[in-house]
């Protein structure tokens, strides 16, 4: 029989996999559809009224595409909606959250070094701030609607620094950076479902009843759907970044985010520019490539590790509690720690894989999850078994971890 603990990481496993299935439906039709429109022939009088035409090959057959800036003369009787794959993501997406950072708030979300807070005063900062970030991205648009677009988008960089800097404050180098990314989706979602959808839906409705649709709505889900295109870059690499402790755990990591927006515009710039047929910018990846090397530079800064352990709490402290946990420590120190270590002793590492130090019992403790899903249950590590971990060993991890009822996933 599985126990909840391993049936728990399936459910998080089938959550990433949606979640990364209909990411790429979103952005694949996304990046699709700016490709297209910026690379629509608008120099031909078409007979059919259309503001630009284009004509593709793909799969073995020919694509005839017209744009209509507000809509063709007579509403077709099948139209194709884009806007599930993009709530999907944001569903799934906001499931991982729930699933990994909120139920797991003690082992990702917190970090007593960098704030002490309660689980529900954690979960409380992410909603609000999610939600914040909706608002105040709207209110910008809103205010500078009538404003050179370059002044909002640098307007948008400054709220995107400070909510950078404000999570570090708050949550976990992981967390952090993972919700700047769930914030900045938020707002792309919420574009497609307050805005372009919306507006999509009144230019139906005025066709329907025969009346002439005001292009003003076409141009504000434009916009939109602009900035989703110059955004999608920078969630992807923050949504990587929990697997990187050289993003997350160090001092910079806010400057580093932040930055990743910087690369996000550039890479898009010239990808835009090139189907937009207005040349071959080369300096975006020159200016692209000093970014990243700076983040590289700042990356190597001292890691963020914690100066003494926070008192132990919830399961970690049962689990330091229970029978067998001296000797789990024991394990782990011989066969885990050369790696897990602020200062690991394997050739060749210079910094605790995934930025997981298993030095201390508090530590060990902390990570018991973990160590039992990857040395208990599976054997996974010590990767290749390197440092010889026996089968009694990982026998004693998972009586351990069993003993106590630590397999309950909240």
């Amino acid at each position: 029989m599985y126990d909840w603990v391993v049936l728990w990481e399936w459910v998080e496993i089938a959550a990433r996999w949606l979640h990364v299935i209909t990411a790429i439906a979103w952005i694949g039709s996304s990046f699709y559809f700016i490709a297209l429109d910026l690379g629509l022939h608008r120099d031909r009088n078409l007979a059919t009224g259309a503001d630009g035409e284009e004509w593709q090959v793909h799969g073995g057959g020919f694509y005839h595409i017209q744009k209509y800036l507000v809509a063709p003369a007579e509403m077709p009787d099948h139209l194709v909606w884009f806007k599930w794959e993009s709530y999907a993501t944001w569903l799934s997406g906001f499931a991982m959250l729930v699933l990994v950072y909120y139920l797991g708030a003690e082992m990702f979300l917190i970090d007593p070094t960098v704030m002490e807070l309660s689980v529900w005063q954690a979960v409380a900062i992410s909603v609000a701030s999610l939600a914040f970030g909706w608002v105040a991205y709207n209110t910008l648009c809103k205010v500078f609607v009538n404003a050179d677009q370059n002044v909002l988008m640098l307007a948008l960089f400054v709220l995107l620094v400070g909510m950078s800097w404000f999570y570090a404050q708050m949550f976990s180098g992981r967390a952090a950076l993972l919700h700047l990314g769930a914030f900045t989706a938020s707002i792309m979602s919420g574009n497609v479902f307050f805005i372009i959808m919306p507006n999509q839906r009144v230019v139906v409705a005025d066709l329907k009843a025969g009346r002439k649709p005001d292009p003003k709505y076409g141009k504000i889900a434009k916009q939109r759907s602009t900035h989703n295109n110059y955004l999608t870059l920078p969630v992807i690499f923050l949504m990587l970044s929990n697997h990187y402790p050289l993003i997350f755990a160090t001092e910079w990591n806010w400057v580093i985010a932040s930055l990743v927006f910087l690369m996000g515009v550039t890479i898009r710039h010239w990808f835009n520019t090139k189907h937009a047929r207005k040349g071959n910018p080369h300096w975006t990846w020159g200016v692209t490539a000093i970014l990243f090397l700076l983040i590289a530079w700042l990356s190597s800064t001292p890691m963020k590790l914690a100066e003494g352990e926070a008192a132990l709490r919830g399961e970690a402290l049962r689990l330091a509690s229970a029978d067998g946990f001296e000797d789990v420590v024991g394990i782990v120190q011989g066969r885990c720690s050369m790696c897990h270590a602020a200062e690991p002793g394997w050739e060749g590492l210079h910094w605790a894989p995934k930025g997981v130090v298993l030095e201390t019992e508090g530590q060990i403790a902390q990570e018991a999850r973990r160590i039992y899903l990857q040395s208990g249950v599976t054997h996974a590590m010590p990767p290749g078994n390197l440092s010889y971990m026996e089968p009694e060993e990982r026998a004693a991890i998972v009586r351990w971890f069993r003993g106590v009822g630590a397999d309950d996933p909240i």
